[in-house]
């Protein structure tokens, strides 16, 4: 990245930056042909990929200004600036934009959800079994219809779903 955005002036550096942020936004990102004459394809494609990957690591994990400058280094201070300043003021479009992706990934929600603790004392092939279970009752809205999700969960499957769950919420946690 640090040699191609060398090749902007400092207005041209700032536009496309924004551009780049519509474009992670859902709207019209920059486009090939307009700096065809200043990037061959596969620069084109690594300075999106770069500039993108800046701008979701810096809003991802709420870097400073200064982790940012840090990271633009070696681009000169005038287009470092040019992409903070981008970034500073877009910063809260870019997490929405963020989220909203993550939220995408599925159109089902929670709505409600009960349990009840059993103890299994026996089955139809064991005599004995004393094993506690777990029913789990989940309420779910997916495109407006409530469907009803029922499983039952012995301790080894409950510790599985737990361990999911937690590591979920740590990767949207991340994500605010």
């Amino acid at each position: 990245m640090v040699v191609l955005l060398s090749r902007l002036l400092d207005t041209d550096c700032l536009n496309l930056c924004h551009r780049v942020v519509d474009g992670m936004c859902g709207r019209e990102p920059p486009l090939r042909d307009d700096y065809s004459t200043t990037w061959s394809l596969q620069e084109w494609l690594e300075l999106l990929n770069s500039l993108t990957a800046l701008f979701c690591l810096a809003v991802k994990s709420s870097s400073s200004d200064e982790e940012v400058l840090a990271k633009l280094s070696d681009v000169s201070s005038r287009h470092a600036e040019a992409v903070l300043s981008v970034l500073r003021s877009r910063q809260e479009e870019i997490r929405h934009a963020l989220l909203d992706r993550t939220n995408s990934i599925s159109s089902a929600t929670l709505q409600d959800f009960e349990w009840q603790l059993k103890l299994a004392l026996s089955s139809d092939k064991i005599s004995s079994l004393h094993t506690p279970l777990l029913s789990l009752s989940l309420d779910v809205r997916e495109n407006g219809a409530l469907q009803p999700v029922t499983m039952e969960l012995n301790k080894e499957e409950l510790s599985k779903l737990i361990s999911s769950l937690e590591a979920a919420n740590k990767v949207v946690l991340q994500l605010k």
